[in-house]
């Protein structure tokens, strides 16, 4: 259901809910992009993704400013509660840089997940395969039925 006044839609499946806003891009990979000026991009990851990690405690870049990446590309990681993952370029072009307000406060990443808890930004292109918010619903739908088929399963085993 979108609310026009917030430009997000509101998300639930099973025990899962969120608030998606609409304009951003999507990735397979549970990250956002959203264009900060033309042909700059903010990146951050969904709360979905956010959730899976846990809460975020570190997290590092291995690119600098001026840097060229490319889409797939490692370029860095991020250690949350329950994991620790690489993190990977969802667009391709130049390396702008972190977002320097998780220095002081990383919990943004989980608080404010598509406001001020961006992780990197990006001169360039977003990947060729990201989707606009209704792809997005819809990878979260076959995400989440995996999840619960798999969890019905193993329950099923025992």
């Amino acid at each position: 259901m979108e609310d026009p006044r917030s430009g997000t839609i509101y998300y639930k499946r099973a025990r899962f809910l969120t608030h998606l806003p609409v304009d951003r891009l999507y990735t397979k990979s549970h990250y956002w992009l959203a264009a900060s000026e033309p042909g700059e991009w903010r990146v951050g990851v969904t709360k979905f993704a956010g959730r899976m990690l846990g809460e975020m405690v570190e997290f590092g870049f291995s690119v600098k400013p001026g840097d060229r990446i490319d889409v797939g590309q490692t370029i860095g990681w991020v250690e949350g509660f329950k994991a620790v993952s690489d993190l990977y370029a969802v667009a391709e072009g130049e390396w702008i840089g972190s977002n320097p307000a998780l220095d002081d406060d990383i919990t943004l990443v989980d608080s404010k997940p598509y406001a001020e808890g961006w992780l990197y930004a990006v001169r360039g292109k977003p990947e060729p395969a990201a989707v606009d918010v209704h792809g997005y619903i819809a990878l979260l739908d076959a995400t989440i039925d995996k999840m619960l088929e798999s969890r019905h399963e193993g329950a099923e085993d025992e």
